[in-house]
């Protein structure tokens, strides 16, 4: 099956990333996407955009030659109740949040702590997924966080630059088995983010992809793969 969309890629914009807007979106049609998602990293994470950035994302077109262009933002999860660096007004013209734990942005604390700074981020404003939750340094309870998931039709992010050999994250291909294994057993949705921080990765899912087909996990239960899923999780 042919991956549709993705919503989690990073331009200069971010600070540490290295390709433009234009760059990104031509990966994206060039590797057969409809839907291209721009998630810039939140204020809050060193070398990221200044808020005015996101008050002005309006100049992005919404479509460029047949691609879908949405107007994202990664949001760091800030305090243990979910706060994030994302304020009302960044928000006027975001499409979409990705709420993700990141290092520099909050300290890891015991695994009741950070699945409560989750569970807490759902109800946030435009949250529709919660980024790469597989970094042992974080742990969290993945079953009570997938509950509220399918709750509240947010989507878990399986997430391919966690998966790479070359991931400084923890524990991540083992632990998204098992959250995958507790998507399974519940019904909930997930979805496929390149998290690219260069062109040539936008669209490219290789290791998200061999670790849902090795646990054999449902190809409906996977947004990416089906226009109708993508409409109906962003309420196009």
């Amino acid at each position: 099956m042919k991956a549709l969309i993705d919503l989690h890629t990073h331009t200069l914009v971010s600070g540490h990333a290295y390709s433009t807007v234009q760059e990104n979106i031509q990966s994206a049609i060039d590797n057969g996407l409809k839907y291209l998602g721009l998630s810039e990293h939140a204020p809050n994470m060193p070398g990221g955009p200044h808020p005015y950035y996101f008050h002005n994302i309006y100049c992005i077109p919404k479509e460029v030659n047949g691609l879908r262009v949405l107007r994202g933002i990664e949001a760091n999860i800030i305090d243990f109740e979910g706060n994030t660096d994302v304020d009302d007004d960044m928000l006027t013209h975001i499409d979409y949040v990705i709420a993700s734990l990141h290092t520099p942005c909050i300290d890891a604390g015991t695994i009741e702590e950070n699945t409560q700074a989750v569970l807490n981020v759902m109800d946030k404003l435009k949250v529709k997924i919660i980024g790469h939750l597989d970094d042992s340094r974080y742990p969290v309870d993945y079953e009570k966080v997938v509950k509220k998931a399918k709750e509240k039709n947010i989507a878990l992010e399986i997430n391919n630059s966690s998966l790479k050999p070359t991931t400084f994250r923890q524990g991540a291909w083992e632990n998204v088995v098992k959250l995958l294994e507790y998507c399974k057993k519940y019904n909930v949705k997930v979805i496929l983010g390149s998290d690219a921080h260069i062109s040539y990765d936008v669209g490219k899912f290789p290791y998200s992809e061999k670790v849902i087909n090795d646990v054999k996990f449902p190809k409906e239960l996977v947004i990416n793969y089906n226009e109708e899923s993508i409409i109906e999780f962003l309420n196009l």
